[in-house]
């Protein structure tokens, strides 16, 4: 029989000798021990089934009679309810003999008040089944309106993730759930991860549970040819700050604390190698089609790979995680002053790409350190020549990359274009400072005052 030393030092010589091919070549370490681990060893890949094609969503109502729907839940917003994708829906359901009930009361992106209104909806009206047709705010809202339905007692914060709620499990049985996204951005409808915007803290929080993901996306990129100009644009920045920051997250090898049982192994687990292969794949589409995409609504093969896109970038975030764009992102949005955004109403907000957008740059000039490599790389994905780059400059490369995209895109000059000046910042960093569920998942430790020297970096970025 091989020896026990014999079989550890096989595994170091093929850690050693790894290939280093995109499928093959993640940077981690393999750590072979008897001891009891501080950090995680292992990583599990969970998402929602995805069914991808033009025209797809016609069998939503098979798919409800095929799991024994009677009393079906449509939650939709007051701007989709008139479109096609609703209609399509709604056809479906019809012809296939299913009961509904729709309610379009969902707002572009939710607040706790909001989702406490959709709650109370769901549990007036003893559904079997939920159908969410939209964007993420869309999507979000039903996973919590399903939960809620499902343990009626429960307090709004006991699902809220900490330090803002109890943060708890989720035990109990939720209703299927099917997701038609409309929008090619948030890619919730593959992840446990429910956001809204806590009106007390002004700042987003969420639900985070594996349990919440739908049972089934219907990926139609048919929905995405009625997308405003400014949606594409804001929703594609969000794809793109999914698939960097999943992409640069701390290794799933390098977090802690292991969990004491699989099933407390948390939802961003860090990066991985299949992960990465997502965040590869939607950089390269990004590259190709975002411009495309956004300039020309009825370029179906663009507007097709943006929507199939945002999707992967979704499962690679609801495993690997995001980090400071985001964990940032959360106070600009929730403290919204007068901006208004064209193709989103007439009230002030900051949209969630617009928002993780805003501080990209500066994001990655500061953890370009980490994995310079991982940094140049994914600049060579989104259409920059390395060629001769050094490490050391990997940060700007990337962050120059971003920028050309950002001006190309028409995106606002910084923090400072939305309404925000230097005496925002302590505001703005007391609200991200909760996100510490985004915030351990960048690849560097942060201070409150790198926190504020990366908004600061970020009030003119041209």
């Amino acid at each position: 029989m091989v020896s026990r030393k014999r079989v550890f030092d096989l595994f170091r010589t093929m850690n050693v000798a790894a290939c280093q091919c995109p499928a093959h070549g993640f940077r981690g370490n393999f750590q072979v021990s008897n001891a009891t681990p501080t950090k995680d060893y292992a990583f599990e890949i969970k998402s929602s089934t995805v069914r991808y094609g033009l025209g797809v969503t016609r069998e939503v109502g098979q798919d409800l009679v095929n799991i024994g729907a009677k009393n079906v839940c449509v939650m939709t917003d007051p701007n989709v309810v008139s479109l096609s994708p609703m209609k399509a829906v709604l056809e479906s359901l019809t012809r296939n003999g299913v009961k509904y009930k729709v309610y379009d009361r969902v707002r572009v992106e939710p607040t706790d008040t909001s989702f406490k209104d959709a709650i109370k909806f769901a549990k007036e009206g003893n559904f079997d089944s939920f159908v969410a047709v939209g964007g993420g705010s869309v999507m979000d809202t039903a996973k919590a309106a399903n939960l809620y339905y499902c343990d009626p007692s429960a307090d709004f914060l006991d699902y809220v993730n900490q330090p803002v709620g109890k943060g708890k499990p989720v035990v109990v049985q939720l209703k299927p759930l099917i997701a038609i996204p409309t929008t090619s951005g948030t890619g919730s409808e593959t992840t446990g991860i429910s956001i809204f915007d806590f009106e007390e803290i002004h700042a987003k929080t969420g639900i985070s549970h594996l349990n919440i993901r739908p049972l089934l996306a219907l990926i139609d990129p048919l929905h995405t040819l009625t997308m405003p100009k400014n949606v594409a644009t804001y929703s594609g920045f969000d794809i793109f700050c999914h698939a960097l920051e999943s992409f640069t997250t701390i290794p799933y090898n390098e977090r802690e604390p292991a969990p004491e049982n699989p099933s407390l192994r948390p939802v961003y687990q860090g990066s991985n190698p299949i992960s990465d292969v997502w965040a590869r794949f939607c950089l390269q589409a990004l590259n190709k089609y975002f411009h495309r995409s956004v300039n020309n609504p009825d370029d179906v093969e663009a507007r097709s790979s943006m929507h199939l896109a945002a999707t992967m970038a979704g499962v690679g975030i609801g495993n690997a995680g995001i980090h400071l764009c985001h964990g940032l992102a959360y106070p600009i949005a929730g403290n919204v002053k007068d901006f208004v955004p064209k193709d989103y109403g007439s009230k002030p907000m900051i949209p969630h790409g617009l928002a993780v957008s805003m501080t990209a740059p500066a994001v990655f000039r500061f953890t370009a350190v980490s994995d310079p490599e991982k940094h140049l790389e994914a600049a060579s994905l989104l259409g920059t020549d390395i060629t001769n780059k050094k490490k050391e400059d990997a940060g700007k490369v990337l962050s120059d990359i971003i920028l050309q995209y950002m001006d190309k895109m028409g995106i606002d000059d910084g923090l400072s274009a939305l309404g925000f000046n230097s005496g925002d910042i302590p505001s703005l960093v007391k609200g991200a400072l909760p996100q510490q569920r985004l915030l351990k998942m960048a690849p560097l430790p942060q201070s409150e005052e790198d926190l504020s020297r990366l908004l600061e970096d970020s009030l003119t970025i041209y």
